[in-house]
């Protein structure tokens, strides 16, 4: 893996760890951090010595959003400039998002702001219980705008309204409720937790991790009607006759472990 200027990247036993390593500034991202996150999500989902990716943190914040030099910078800068400035954090959000790879967020300090959109566009999360969370973008004048597509996924409409609007603080358990969070666990146990989730992925079929995760973004909110019908029965057909389809159920009749355990 490549060497970042603001994270830490590490793989093992086929989970590649993207730390956010700028503890100084609660993680806070700018240009940098941003290019940075794009880049090694994009290493880690194509490398195929990876199976799984937690992203994580060091230092007592998870991320507090953006730096407060960038936002500095920001406020000098055109309409263009600031779109232009946009899109990348939006790109880099997506980049998160679409990762062919299952991505385990580990939450171990306060998310405000922007850092809340890299929460949200993970597939699993885990937070220690004395984590805080915060829309915090109108107490500036501003709106979650570009993270706001993978905020509401994560915690619904009805929560957004709310957190969106009032900019007010919630917890880890009030996070678990509203379905940002998977799992909330003592701060001891969250290297434990979030390695358990990690293991359980890599021993999954490869292919139909990825698939299975492509399944769920396309399919939710769609109509049960004749076309989704014969879209799903498409989809099983064909994992059916992949070959770590085949290899699976072999494998399951022989009672022997699939090769991607080998």
């Amino acid at each position: 893996m490549d060497t970042y200027e603001t994270l830490e990247v590490t793989v093992a036993d086929k989970v590649a760890t993207i730390t956010l390593n700028r503890p100084q500034l609660r993680n806070a991202f700018n240009e940098t951090a941003i290019a940075d996150i794009a880049m090694a999500f994009d290493e880690a989902g194509q490398d195929a010595d990876v199976r799984a990716i937690v992203l994580a943190a060091n230092g007592p914040a998870f991320c507090a959003g953006a730096d407060l030099n960038w936002m500095k910078k920001m406020a000098g800068y055109s309409y263009d400039e600031n779109e232009s400035d946009a899109l990348r954090l939006a790109d880099m959000l997506r980049t998160i998002y679409f990762s062919p790879k299952p991505v385990v967020a580990k939450v171990q300090g306060d998310c405000y702001a922007g850092g809340m959109g890299l929460v949200a566009a993970c597939d699993i999360v885990v937070a220690s219980e004395g984590v805080n969370f915060c829309l915090s973008e109108v107490k500036l004048g501003l709106i979650p705008a570009t993270i706001s597509p993978y905020v509401i996924k994560a915690m619904g409409e009805q929560a957004a309204r709310r957190y969106f609007l009032s900019a007010e603080r919630f917890d880890a358990a009030e996070a678990r409720r509203l379905g940002l969070a998977h799992e909330v666990v003592p701060s001891e146990q969250l290297d434990a937790t979030v390695a358990a989730i990690a293991g359980a992925l890599v021993n999954n079929s490869p292919n139909a991790v990825r698939e299975a995760k492509k399944l769920v973004r396309d399919i939710a909110g769609l109509p049960i009607d004749d076309p989704l019908l014969a879209d799903t029965a498409g989809r099983i057909a064909a994992i059916r006759a992949s070959t770590e389809g085949k290899e699976g159920v072999a494998a399951f009749l022989e009672k022997r472990k699939p090769s991607w355990l080998g």
